[in-house]
């Protein structure tokens, strides 16, 4: 019997039971960078040295992480992982921890209006990490979002009137890709391009919303381009002609014309207006540093100045 590595990385999940088997078998169990208590509970012993531990056979290991030294000894042993997401509920449970008695006075207090600011700024803070290839920052950003989502469903979990926890929000969120996936999850009609899928997605929204409008659902909070161009998605799919876009020369309505237009056209005016936004901050930026080169200080700049610096 060759040896066995099972991945321990959220404890509290518990062990999986495709280890049990090969635990019957096992000469020897041992665990190793997962604390004096845990390893008591699981029956095992302080893995030995590296060296001591690979020319050993028909043994379990229980480790935290495969970059653990003793699991490096065993480079030929089947290895047993918790199913992804399981640390998922380790996040839900240090959530309801700061949010509980003895928790953090300051977590406690917060309402689902209070947390609103954050749910906005986490999620403009993961747009810039994916707008940069920050895969570092796009980790973390991710991260952050999802303890919005975590911490709105402990707060609602409160609620005296209508309570629901985070498990009723992932219950939801599974009926409806489940739901919204007939082709993958049921006997169905194929689904053969991404064009389609998203045609489907929008029918099969309508039903199960039971909407009575082409136009409900759609979030008029967003920012203000990426709601004229949704609603410029929306209606083309529907057959609305453009001239009956706003025809006004004002500002306002040019600009609703041009990001509704886009959208259709299959730009995403929102994050490409962020795009010029940033270049546009980039360039004056360096045109900043190309008058302090000079001798000049930025403050000091009239029109000329401006374009004499710019890059």
């Amino acid at each position: 019997m060759t040896a066995t590595v099972v991945l321990l990385p959220f404890p509290g999940a518990g062990v999986p039971p495709a280890a049990f088997p090969h635990l019957r078998g096992a000469r020897a169990v041992y665990a190793s960078g997962l604390g004096e208590e845990l390893t008591d509970q699981l029956g095992a012993k302080p893995a030995p040295e590296p060296a001591v531990l690979a020319a050993e056979t028909s043994v379990v290991l229980f480790a935290a992480s495969a970059e653990d030294p003793a699991v490096r000894a065993l480079p030929g042993a089947r290895v047993i992982a918790q199913p992804t997401g399981a640390r998922l509920v380790e996040a839900a449970q240090v959530m309801d921890r700061l949010r509980s008695p003895g928790g953090c006075p300051w977590d406690a207090e917060q309402t689902h209006s209070s947390l609103r600011q954050y749910l906005v700024e986490e999620t403009y803070e993961l747009l810039e990490a994916i707008e940069d290839g920050d895969r570092t920052a796009l980790r973390e950003e991710l991260g952050d979002v999802l303890l919005q989502v975590l911490f709105h469903a402990r707060v609602a979990a409160e609620d005296a009137e209508d309570p629901f926890d985070v498990d009723a929000v992932a219950g939801e969120l599974v009926a409806k890709l489940v739901g919204r996936h007939p082709h993958v999850f049921a006997e169905s009609e194929r689904v053969a391009t991404a064009e389609h899928q998203e045609l489907r997605w929008e029918e099969l929204k309508q039903v199960e919303k039971q909407r009575e409008s082409i136009v409900d659902g759609v979030a008029l909070g967003q920012p203000a381009a990426a709601l004229a161009g949704k609603l410029g998605q929306r209606t083309g799919r529907a057959g609305v002609p453009l001239d009956l876009f706003p025809g006004g020369q004002d500002a306002p309505s040019r600009l609703f014309v041009l990001a509704a237009t886009a959208r259709r056209a299959g730009v995403d005016p929102e994050g490409e207006l962020r795009a010029v936004a940033k270049r546009f901050a980039a360039d004056v930026r360096a045109a900043e540093a190309n008058a302090r080169a000079a001798g000049v200080e930025p403050s000091t700049l009239e029109v000329d100045g401006w374009r004499r610096f710019w890059p």
